[in-house]
């Protein structure tokens, strides 16, 4: 998920790479003789099967401890991938945390909580990154369903605080029953920039009681730090904690500095402080992102070698590095996404680590289609000034590089983890006449559910919405995006389009973004789902459609249509559908982005693949051709907004069935409004009413499930579908 995505990350992201990890056969290799070996009691980790186990440490056995974690970190990243750089950098504090603390009664809320590798380590769970057999048992994030330890399934960002602020407020109604202890709160790595936060740290401080935040500062969000707060922060590390103003003394809290926060006895005696406390108190740590990769080499030697074997000569494996305080604009390192070449300090690539296995891969849809994006919009910024990409924060996940930001400029925006602000910012700008484009994951998108309805379609805001990871994935629970086409296709006055080929999703965002006043332009926001694997690899591979092979005609410039009118149908017009194209209506021989376009002509069967269930219709058409004879119509909607009575009209004539496909979420989706449309439009011949069939998903949160297994699952294969079909028969 992103974490701090939270905001980025996704189990889709585990195997894909930028073209310049292709020239780094390994990074950072781990020697196996320092390895921890998983069941070997000779290693401190491999013992620790609770927070008492810690407690039961000698003093000087802390370090050593630490060590151990960062080389099994180290040695997971390689093998199985994941959050590695913000748990490096919280591998001291959180042996401090359950060294002083007494969790589960003292509750310990993480944020995001990527930063949580660590605590599972010290609650039970150390053989999941011991032991390569059961890396797949736990998740990226706190799930209480793994351990008692973990107290909320939290991905996303800048909720702990409030989060923290519930449990306080109940142990404080109910006194020593509660069975609560001490509460708190781990911030940072980016996450204090989400709003709730401060919505968090304003409660805090109104509610009083024992509440502990900690706030990691490690000088970085995901792609560097954005935002006014920063440069306060930066002087109270200056000044080692004095400096004014300090933004949590003016919420009313009391507050802590810890500079030495990879220092393991520091912190250990900063948290035996406030433990108890009777008030809010903010505990500042200072920490080193990433500690513990080789931070000596430079970026051009990671460029063209290699790197080095890390070295354990300091006591926790923390090397010494002068990758901080960098001036360039971005306020990170020059590393161009975010998987790949991570090191110490401010370096976006340690947001997420793919691992070895994933080098010399292609990009996975969110790079490949958001570069695409980006090289199709950066040719319009000297012409257009008001032509801005907005992200809130996690670009490099969605292919919008690093180079591609410096050349922005001033046309790109990263606001942090700020979803409800960058889409109402957006519809700020629209409103002045400007063009902005909101470019995050699906599921980040649900922060900013209200600003959607009120700022931007209330508004008819001309907002363009590019929609990552959209549909069904093989991603964690927090980060599915199953739901957003029942979330966006339901808003009123916003357009949500769901191209199936680089040429159309190319075509959608030009008619979106394209300036106020153009012919045709839309009247509104516009929504677009970026395609995601289907399509894809599709379009790498044109035999997965069948019906086509990807050679989609363009649409005809008549303007003089034929059309049918059926009095059964109520008078309703049906167009009449021919080759391979719909010819509804268009407006004076432009293109209508809402057309439905029908692919093949058929009969009995009609198959609507919407978006990334798209090349399964055609696949399924080949089968029944093959299989049973039937030539079925094959239509792509391209977008889920509105049906097109036209075409559902014209399926009236020579066809028993319609059936809808889609990668998302079946109740309250997209193919049910077909089978409304039908049920709410009977005709008195019954052979006119085509039976429907609709296959999506269950209205269920998944955690992990590979993509095929969601597809068997869901009846979204060709042997279900087409089983289905001739059943019907």
């Amino acid at each position: 998920m992103r974490s701090a995505s939270g905001n980025g990350f996704d189990s889709s992201d585990s195997f894909a790479v930028s073209g310049a990890a292709e020239r780094t056969a390994r990074l950072h290799d781990i020697p196996p003789s320092i390895t921890p070996s998983h069941g070997d009691d000779s290693h401190l980790l491999s013992r620790i099967a609770s927070p008492a186990d810690v407690k039961a440490l000698a003093p000087n056995e802390l370090a050593e401890l630490c060590r151990e974690i960062r080389t099994t970190l180290l040695a997971y990243g390689h093998q199985h991938g994941g959050h590695i750089g913000s748990n490096l950098g919280m591998v001291e504090a959180t042996v401090a945390l359950h060294r002083v603390f007494d969790s589960p009664r003292d509750r310990i809320v993480f944020d995001v909580s990527h930063q949580s590798y660590v605590h599972k380590m010290l609650t039970g769970r150390a053989a999941a990154y011991l032991d390569p057999d059961r890396f797949s048992e736990v998740t990226g994030f706190t799930n209480p369903d793994e351990s008692k330890h973990d107290q909320f399934v939290l991905g996303h960002t800048g909720t702990s605080i409030s989060l923290a602020c519930g449990l306080a407020k109940t142990r404080d109604m109910e006194g020593p029953n509660s069975g609560i202890g001490n509460v708190t709160a781990v911030i940072g790595d980016g996450s204090l920039s989400s709003g709730v936060a401060f919505e968090g740290l304003n409660n805090a401080a109104e509610q009083g009681g024992n509440l502990i935040i900690v706030f990691n500062d490690n000088e970085m969000s995901i792609a560097g730090d954005f935002g006014g707060m920063y440069g306060p922060l930066a002087r109270l590390r200056a000044s080692g904690g004095t400096a004014q103003p300090n933004l949590f003394n003016a919420f009313g809290l009391d507050y802590r500095y810890v500079e030495a926060g990879n220092d393991v006895s520091a912190l250990v005696a900063a948290f035996e402080e406030v433990r108890d406390i009777d008030h809010p108190v903010v505990v500042h740590i200072h920490t080193l992102k990433g500690a513990g990769y080789d931070g000596e080499e430079t970026h051009a030697d990671r460029q063209t070698a290699s790197a080095s074997p890390v070295s354990f000569d300091s006591p926790t494996g923390v090397h010494p590095t002068d990758n901080v305080n960098h001036s360039e604009p971005w306020h990170s390192d020059h590393c161009n996404l975010s998987d790949h070449e991570p090191h110490e300090g401010q370096c976006e690539a340690s947001h997420w680590q793919n691992p070895d296995a994933a080098i010399g891969k292609p990009d996975d849809p969110r790079k490949h289609y958001g570069k695409m994006a980006m090289a199709a919009l950066e040719p319009r910024f000297a012409a257009e000034p008001g032509l801005v990409v907005i992200s809130p924060a996690t670009p490099g996940s969605n292919g919008i590089t690093h180079e591609f930001r410096e050349r922005a400029g001033a046309h790109y925006v990263d606001t942090g983890i700020t979803e409800s602000h960058a889409v109402a910012y957006a519809a700020g700008i629209a409103r002045a006449g400007g063009t902005p484009v909101v470019a995050t994951t699906a599921s980040f998108f649900q922060r900013a559910y209200d600003q959607f309805f009120q700022e931007m379609s209330l508004n008819r805001s001309r907002v363009t919405v590019l929609d990552f990871l959209g549909g069904l994935s093989g991603s964690d629970n927090t980060h599915s995006g199953a739901y957003d086409v029942t979330m966006f296709s339901n808003i009123p006055g916003a357009t949500m389009l769901v191209p199936t080929s680089a040429r159309d999703y190319l075509a959608d965002l030009a008619w979106a973004t394209a300036p106020a006043g153009s012919a045709d332009a839309p009247a509104g926001p516009v929504v677009i789902r970026v395609p995601g694997e289907a399509i894809l690899t599709a379009e790498r591979d044109a035999t997965l459609l069948p019906v086509t092979g990807g050679q989609i005609a363009d649409r005809p410039q008549s303007t003089s249509l034929p059309v049918s009118v059926s009095s059964a149908s109520g008078g309703i017009s049906a167009a009449t559908v021919r080759g391979t194209v719909s010819v509804t209506a268009q407006r004076a021989g432009v293109r209508h982005m809402l057309d439905w376009r029908v692919n093949q002509t058929g009969s009995h069967v009609a198959i609507i693949g919407l978006g990334n269930a798209y090349p399964l219709a055609e696949q399924t058409a080949a089968a029944l051709s093959a299989d049973y004879g039937i030539t079925a119509t094959v239509i792509d909607p391209r977008q889920c907004t509105s049906l097109d009575s036209d075409v559902l009209e014209s399926l009236r004539d020579g066809h028993q069935q319609v059936i809808t496909l889609e990668d998302g979420q079946l109740e309250g989706g997209w193919g049910e409004k077909v089978t409304a449309y039908y049920a709410n439009h009977h005709v008195s011949d019954g052979s006119r009413n085509p039976h429907v069939l609709n296959f999506g998903a269950a209205k269920e949160f998944t955690d992990r499930v590979p993509l095929g297994e969601l597809n068997e699952r869901y009846g979204l294969t060709v042997e279900q579908v087409t089983e289905a079909i001739t059943r019907c028969f």
